[in-house]
């Protein structure tokens, strides 16, 4: 699957991770900005408990907290989509790809985040808030994803357990909402795995879509 989300920080890394752990999948970020502040590609290999070679590197890496589009301009790239091949590496486990940003993030002068995933071709899990905003957010990402025909695998909702808020983004989206992760004091492994079983339905990720 492809992990994206409605928003930066809506908590996609901790679903990339929890995926990871519960399906025994190898995990991909094509494109990583803020590097100072650490790696999406690290937390998600100590939160989730896996290997290194379960970790496929970054294509693009950028030091700047920004835009991907901005964070290549300042350093002389540019980030082109046909850089973007599945690596040659353990076939037969599934992949969990994680987008930076939301859906219509820019890559470069024309392509976006969505672009990246009609290239890659997974279907797509999108990361959601459970607070004020998410229907209008969500509604719009699951908008631009149609937009471009990609396959929607369903919404995960993170947050305070908000059931009006569920019930409207399945309604009005026109989608199942397919995962809940409340908040979390500690992310380790085996909270994520407690969080899949009690929360998820699993068979959403293991139906072929």
């Amino acid at each position: 699957s492809f992990v994206t989300g409605t928003d930066t920080n809506v908590g996609k890394t901790v679903l990339s991770a929890l995926l990871v752990a519960a399906l025994d999948a190898v995990y991909w970020k094509p494109v990583q900005t803020g590097t100072l502040e650490g790696t999406d590609s690290e937390s998600v290999r100590t939160w989730a408990g896996i290997p290194q070679e379960r970790v496929v590197p970054e294509r693009y890496r950028f030091v700047p907290p920004v835009s991907p589009h901005l964070a290549a301009r300042e350093a002389g790239v540019h980030i082109a989509l046909d850089a973007f091949d599945f690596p040659d590496m353990q076939s037969g486990l599934p992949w969990i790809v994680e987008g930076a940003g939301g859906v219509m993030v820019p890559l470069n002068e024309r392509d976006l985040m969505r672009d990246l995933m009609r290239r890659l071709g997974l279907p797509v899990v999108v990361a959601a808030r459970t607070a004020l905003g998410t229907i209008n957010h969500t509604l719009l990402t699951l908008a631009a994803l149609r937009e471009v025909r990609l396959n929607i695998r369903g919404v995960v909702l993170i947050g305070e357990e908000n059931t009006e808020n569920r019930r409207a983004i399945e309604h009005y989206g026109d989608v199942r909402v397919i995962g809940y992760i409340p908040r979390l004091p500690q992310i380790h492994r085996a909270a994520l795995l407690e969080v899949f079983e009690k929360y998820f339905d699993r068979e959403a990720f293991f139906t072929a879509q």
